[in-house]
């Protein structure tokens, strides 16, 4: 997802050079999508800066101070403390005018640029196949491993040209939802 994230934030900004990666580094869960977008990283053409946030304030001074420096983006990875701040981060990246993509859909609602996420929905819907095997006396540690195979992007095009950007019709045409 990592490597997804990179690739979908510079198909939509072709011109960032550096993205700025908001993390909480102590959660492992996030070693491997940070892996994943430093291997993605040399080959997109972006150098990625990392900004371990711990609270509001941390977020503020990681993206203002990346701001003074011109063509980047911003990547928020799931799980960091961006996530209790919704509307500080987007708003940060907005008056910035950094492009920036997010793990959660619910991000597009406070004005976000693009989310890439898994569908919720989806996972719900196959654990109800699981829980329903399981009732029927199957033993839950027989049961496969279940990974996402269904994501949603959503692009907000209104922001899109607020930045001044001009969303490639393939990548449009990839996302689930398009906010006019």
């Amino acid at each position: 997802m990592g490597a997804k994230w990179l690739e979908v934030l510079k198909e939509a900004a072709p011109g960032i050079k550096r993205v700025l990666v908001i993390a909480s580094l102590p959660n492992a869960g996030q070693q491997g999508f940070l892996e994943a977008l430093e291997a993605a990283a040399p080959t997109l053409g972006v150098q990625p800066v990392k900004a371990n946030v711990a609270n509001a304030s941390d977020i503020e001074r990681a993206i203002n101070g990346f701001a003074e420096q011109p063509n980047g983006g911003l990547v928020m990875l799931p799980g960091s403390a961006g996530l209790y701040t919704p509307d500080l981060i987007v708003g940060l990246a907005a008056r910035h005018r950094l492009p920036a993509i997010y793990p959660y859909r619910s991000f597009i609602a406070k004005g976000a640029l693009m989310s890439y996420d898994t569908d919720i929905a989806d996972l719900f819907r196959r654990a109800a196949s699981y829980i329903d095997r399981i009732l029927r006396g199957e033993k839950p540690g027989d049961l496969p491993v279940q990974v996402p195979t269904k994501y949603d992007l959503v692009i907000n095009l209104k922001l899109a040209r607020a930045l001044g950007l001009v969303v490639p019709l393939q990548l449009l045409s990839l996302a689930d939802e398009v906010i006019e």
